[in-house]
C-alpha cells in the first residue's frame, strides 16, 4: 500500500493588513520530502497521527509537503501554487492507493475564496479516483468542493484544539477501512445561516460543549464521524459560518439525519454565540480589584492566532494607566523594538517607541505606538519546545526576543508572531507565569490549552484590532445574506 500525506493550513482574516507569502509559513512550519517525518513526528497533529497509522499499516509513505502559517491575510497567489503544486505532482504520477491530507478548511486565496476545495478538485483532477480523508479545524468554513473531492471528513471537537492527533488517526482508520473494503463511507454536510463569534466558541462552555457532545453521541450511534463546525467569522466569503458534516458506512440517510440534527441544535442555539461586550476601562478596574492571581487578562482583538497583527498597544496602555503592577504580557510583535534592546544589552535602560507598527485601514485603525522607558531583562533567539496539551512536541521560533521591564510589567516583545497558548512563551525567557499576579494574552481561546489550570480569573478585554469581535468594525461584502446575527432572521 502506497499513502501520499500532506500538510496544507492557513486560517484567512480577509481583514488582515499581515502578508501571506512563502516566509509566512517558513516562520512557522514549512518542511518537504523526507524531512515531514522527522520534524512532525510524534506531534500532537493530524498528520503525526497520519505518519503513526501508514507506519502500523506497513505503507509506502510520500510526504510531499507539511506547511502551516500562522492566521494572517489572504494567501499570495504564487505561494498557494506553488503548495499545490508540491502535493499534487506525485499524485499526478499515480502509483497511490490513498491520501491522508491535514488540512485547515479556512484558507483565502488571493484570486479564490476556497483554497482546500481547490487544491481537492486539483488533487480530484490528476487522480481522479484517489480515496482522500480530510482533517480539518474546529473554524473551517466548510463548501460544497471540499466536500465534492473528498472520501471522509472530520474536525476538531475540541477549543483549544487538543484533540488534533486524535481525529486525525479516527478518520485515517476509517480511510484504511475503506481501503480494505470493510467500510463505504457516505458523506453528508450542511450549513445554517449563522455567522458564531470566535469567542462563543470554547468547547468547555455552552453552547458549543453540548453541541459537540451531540456529535460524539452520533459517532456512538453508528456514524463513522460527526463534525460541528463554528467556522471562521473573520473570512468575508460566501461560505463562511457554521456547518455540519457527518460520515455514515453506506447509509446517506443516517448521515443526513445526524447532519440536521447537529444543525438544528446549533440554530436553536444561536444566540448563545453572540459576543457581550464591556467597555475596557470597566474590564480593567475589575481585574485591580481582584485578590487571587494570575488573571488572565485577553487582548482578544489583536489575537495573532486568529490573524491579528499582535503589536496593538491598547490594552496594555490602559492596565498601565490603571497602575496594575506584576503583570507580564504575551507578546507583542516588534522587531524593531527587538533590535535596540539587543543593541542596547541586558541589564541597559532604554526609551522606545513600542508596538503600533501596522496600520489595520479594514477597520479604520492606524498603528499607535506607546512611548516606554524600562529595563532590557532578557535577550533570546526565541526557540522552544511546545510541553503543553495543544501543538505538543512542536518547535517554537519567535525570532529574536526580548523581556522589557518598566513600572512592574515584564513584556515579552517578539520578532516572529506567535499566539500564547503554552506557558513556554513565558518560561523560555524566565517568567514563571504561575507566580505572576496578571497576565495579559494576545489569545481569544487557545490560551486555554496552556494557561487554564493556572488561572484565578479570566476576563475578556475588548481592545482594538482586526480579530474584533464587535461585527459592526467589520465591513463584510462577499458574505452570503441572511445571515445571523448580522440579520436578524428568525426562521431557519
Amino acid at each position: 500500500m502506497r499513502l501520499l500525506v500532506a500538510m496544507m493550513k492557513h486560517e484567512t482574516n480577509t481583514f488582515s493588513p499581515v502578508p501571506t507569502d512563502w516566509r509566512r509559513f517558513e516562520s512557522w512550519c514549512l518542511h518537504r520530502g523526507e524531512a515531514v517525518p522527522g520534524a512532525l513526528g510524534g506531534t500532537n497533529t493530524p498528520i503525526g497521527a497520519y505518519l503513526d497509522l501508514a507506519r502500523g499499516a506497513g505503507a509506502d509513505i510520500a510526504t510531499p509537503l507539511a506547511a502551516e502559517a500562522m492566521p494572517s491575510a489572504p494567501v499570495e497567489r504564487a505561494c498557494f501554487e506553488r503548495m499545490v503544486e508540491t502535493i499534487v505532482e506525485p499524485a499526478a504520477k499515480g502509483g497511490f492507493d490513498g491520501a491522508l491530507l491535514d488540512l485547515h478548511g479556512a484558507m483565502v486565496v488571493e484570486h479564490l475564496s476556497d483554497g482546500e476545495g481547490a487544491l481537492l478538485a486539483e488533487l480530484r483532477r490528476v487522480a481522479p479516483g484517489l480515496p482522500i480523508a480530510c482533517t480539518y479545524d474546529l473554524h473551517c468554513n466548510l463548501t460544497e468542493v471540499m466536500v465534492e473531492n473528498s472520501t471522509v471528513s472530520i474536525g476538531y471537537k475540541t477549543y483549544p484544539h487538543v484533540d488534533m492527533y486524535a481525529v486525525g488517526e479516527q478518520i485515517g482508520r476509517v480511510l484504511l477501512r475503506a481501503l480494505a473494503g470493510e467500510v463505504e463511507p457516505v458523506q453528508a454536510w450542511g450549513r445554517a445561516p449563522l455567522l458564531a463569534q470566535t469567542l462563543r466558541m470554547g468547547t468547555a462552555d455552552q453552547p458549543m460543549k453540548r453541541l459537540q457532545a451531540m456529535a460524539e453521541a452520533e459517532e456512538a450511534g453508528g456514524c463513522l464521524a460527526a463534525t460541528l463546525f463554528g467556522g471562521f467569522p473573520l473570512a468575508d466569503i460566501p461560505d463562511a459560518g457554521v456547518s455540519a458534516l457527518t460520515v455514515a458506512d453506506g447509509d446517506r440517510a443516517r448521515a443526513e439525519a445526524a447532519r440536521d440534527r447537529l444543525l438544528d441544535a446549533a440554530w436553536s442555539a444561536r444566540e448563545d454565540f453572540v459576543y457581550r461586550h464591556r467597555l475596557l476601562t470597566e474590564t480593567v478596574a475589575e481585574a485591580a480589584g481582584l485578590e487571587e492571581g494570575p488573571v488572565l487578562l485577553l487582548d482578544h482583538a489583536d489575537n495573532v492566532g486568529s490573524g491579528g497583527t499582535q503589536d496593538v498597544m491598547t490594552v496594555i496602555e490602559e492596565v498601565r494607566r490603571q497602575g496594575l503592577r506584576d503583570v507580564a504580557v504575551a507578546a507583542v510583535w516588534d522587531p524593531a523594538a527587538v533590535e535596540a534592546m539587543q543593541s542596547a544589552g541586558v541589564g541597559a535602560t532604554v526609551t522606545i517607541h513600542l508596538g503600533g507598527r501596522t496600520d489595520m485601514p479594514s477597520v479604520g485603525l492606524k498603528g499607535r505606538p506607546l512611548k516606554i522607558t524600562g529595563q532590557v531583562r532578557v535577550l533570546s533567539d526565541g526557540r522552544w519546545t511546545v510541553r503543553g496539551p495543544m501543538y505538543t512536541g512542536m518547535e517554537v521560533h519567535t525570532g529574536p526576543t526580548a523581556v522589557l521591564e518598566s513600572d512592574g510589567m515584564k513584556i515579552v516583545v517578539v520578532s516572529r508572531h506567535h499566539e500564547p497558548w503554552d506557558l513556554g512563551i513565558f518560561t523560555s525567557v524566565g517568567i514563571d507565569p504561575r507566580v505572576t499576579r496578571y497576565l495579559i494574552l494576545k489569545s481569544r481561546i487557545h490560551y486555554r490549552a496552556g494557561f487554564a489550570p493556572i488561572a484565578g480569573t479570566t476576563l475578556t478585554c475588548d481592545g482594538e484590532g482586526v480579530t474584533t469581535s464587535d461585527n459592526s468594525r467589520l465591513d463584510y461584502r462577499e458574505l452570503r445574506r441572511p445571515i445571523f446575527p448580522l440579520d436578524r432572521i428568525n426562521e431557519f
